[in-house]
């Protein structure tokens, strides 16, 4: 790992790098976006803790509390080298943003490229007492408009926070075995899978609750088994919508992952993913709602071209009522995509 530079009392960049491994990928050899959103949330937890320790006062670890959307530009290959740098961007009185750039490298032939680029907010919790939030350390912003401009986005975030909570009560039921023979092709219930875990001290921080990349990288892997058998082909990662981690995981609960598909566009698909936690070790409570989000992934050929993807087959008004939700996201992500192109285009 290096580092460079500083804008406040602590690193304001640091950089990790690993050799990407056959057990990071998938059959067709292309990395699994959990391990890369993996990757990424490592990186900012590490800047993040430090830059929030880095003045007097209580001990803290920073806990991941959001990721933005994060585009999956390009795929990564076994045997590349994934160079994650992650930067602070802006501080508020309780939260950090750190914005983490994925660059892929062929270590044999020296090419490079960039594959993510996503954005995390994070919360300083103490170790003393995991229910404080402390303060953060303030940054020095090069220019006044960044501080305006992270601002901004500060709050934006925290209005859709509140949003995903209203819509949270949402459940899915745990499809462990489901008998697939009797259920229609291309149908919401054919599709839908759950995977149990239990939390082991392996997957958590200093405080004893999950790392929120391990939350990620087995959310990428429900919805990545979703996208697979709907349309029994190579699939991948192309984008993940705002994840938000509501609630805190402890260790020696047992979580209960679960995808469904929501909405299918020609050459793409929208898995919904919630994680609900039972803890059931020391402090025995209803199960609750830990963290949601929405994954899209595309179809390709053996020859790594996007492939057409079956048209999901809506059965009941909520399922109606999603799908139309999912459209709604995919032709406003679109909408954004081409704005963005144009800008670039006149400059």
């Amino acid at each position: 790992m290096s580092e460079r530079g500083a804008t406040g009392p602590g690193p304001a960049a640091i950089q990790v790098s690993r050799i990407m491994r056959p057990d990071d990928a998938n059959v067709a050899g292309n990395v699994h976006g959990g391990t890369i959103l993996k990757m990424i949330e490592e990186a900012g937890a590490i800047i993040s803790t430090r830059h929030c320790n880095s003045q007097a006062g209580e001990p803290c670890v920073a806990a991941l509390a959001r990721v933005e959307r994060t585009d999956f530009l390009s795929p990564v290959c076994i045997g590349e080298v994934a160079n994650v740098s992650a930067e602070i961007t802006y501080t508020s009185r309780h939260s950090v943003e750190v914005q983490v750039n994925v660059m892929s490298e062929n270590i044999l032939t020296g090419a490079k490229k960039v594959t993510n680029k996503a954005t995390l907010w994070y919360v300083p919790l103490s170790l003393k007492n995991v229910n404080k939030v402390l303060e953060v350390p303030p940054i020095q912003y090069a220019r006044e408009e960044q501080e305006d401009e992270g601002k901004k986005r500060y709050e934006e975030q925290k209005l859709d926070r509140l949003e995903t909570k209203q819509r949270n009560g949402d459940v899915i039921f745990p499809i462990i075995n489901p008998d697939r023979q009797t259920k229609e092709p291309y149908t919401v219930g054919y599709s839908q899978s759950s995977l149990i875990h239990l939390v082991g001290p392996s997957d958590c921080t200093l405080l004893g609750f999950v790392h929120g990349g391990v939350t990620m990288k087995l959310m990428d892997e429900v919805a990545g088994i979703v996208a697979a058998r709907h349309c029994k082909t190579n699939i991948v990662t192309a984008s993940v919508d705002a994840i938000n981690f509501h609630k805190k995981i402890k260790k020696g609960s047992v979580i209960t992952i679960s995808g469904r598909m929501t909405f299918t566009s020609n050459k793409s698909m929208e898995i919904e993913v919630f994680v609900d936690a039972d803890p059931f070790v020391d402090e025995p409570r209803e199960r609750y709602r830990a963290v949601s989000a929405f994954f899209t992934y595309v179809s390709l050929s053996k020859e790594g071209k996007p492939l057409p993807v079956p048209q999901l087959l809506t059965e009941t008004e909520d399922e109606k009522r999603r799908f139309e939700e999912g459209k709604g996201r995919y032709l406003q992500t679109k909408a954004k995509r081409q704005a963005q192109l144009q800008q670039a285009a006149r400059q």
